[in-house]
């Protein structure tokens, strides 16, 4: 198993499975109607996030191609991985429970944010995996 190759790949799917966390709200509302004040009920909006799951996606895919230098992939993965984290940490911590629990019935939504946090925690944790495979550190 060539790690070079697989841990950018298993980046490229825990950043798509951000971005699918990031879009179930979407799903589990009825009508999508009011997951915009859902997701600006916190101190910043997640869909930040995203976007920064998106460039993740990108980089560790040049990664994985060969298109840019590895430790340069590695590394930005990583401080990117780390703000999504953070940012999302950030979020879930000062969205009012009582918001989630006007937005829906289902119980599902509850866990939404945690399950946002744990998910980003999933992209560092392979640009360090990664970063191991190309032994910096």
């Amino acid at each position: 198993m060539n790690q070079l190759r697989v841990a950018p790949t298993v980046g490229i799917v825990a950043s798509l499975a951000v971005i699918a966390v990031l879009a179930a709200p979407y799903a589990i509302v009825e009508g999508g109607s009011g997951i915009g004040t859902y997701f600006a009920a916190g101190a910043m909006n997640p869909q930040i996030v995203g976007l920064f799951a998106a460039v993740t996606i990108i980089v560790f895919a040049a990664g994985r191609e060969d298109r840019s230098p590895p430790d340069l992939v590695a590394g930005a993965t990583l401080v990117l991985g780390l703000f999504m984290t953070t940012l999302a940490l950030v979020w879930a911590l000062t969205v009012p429970q009582s918001v989630v629990t006007q937005l829906s019935t289902a119980t599902i939504l509850q866990y939404h944010r945690g399950a946002l946090v744990v998910t980003t925690l999933a992209v560092p944790a392979v640009a360090v995996w990664y970063a191991r495979a190309l032994r910096i550190f």
